[in-house]
């Protein structure tokens, strides 16, 4: 009886667990086009007048942006 009563306390704590991590990762709350609108609007514009190139930072600054919403970028 003591090992089911182990082996039922451990089993919910892990499912919790499982449930609570992956609701973030898979559901943004913004759509990827609608998210972080002021660090999409420097890269697109430092892309237009410069290049891919030399926009490396507000390239990478847009990505933080999206992973701190929740996006794999």
């Amino acid at each position: 009886m003591g090992n089911s009563a182990s082996a039922t306390t451990v089993t919910p704590t892990a499912e919790e667990k499982t449930g609570q991590a992956p609701a973030p990762d898979t559901k943004p709350k913004k759509k990827i086009c609608c998210a972080c609108p002021d660090t999409k609007r420097l890269r697109d514009e430092c892309i237009v007048e410069h290049g891919e190139d030399a926009c490396g930072k507000w390239i990478e600054a847009h990505r933080l942006c999206l992973r701190a919403e929740g996006f794999n970028v």
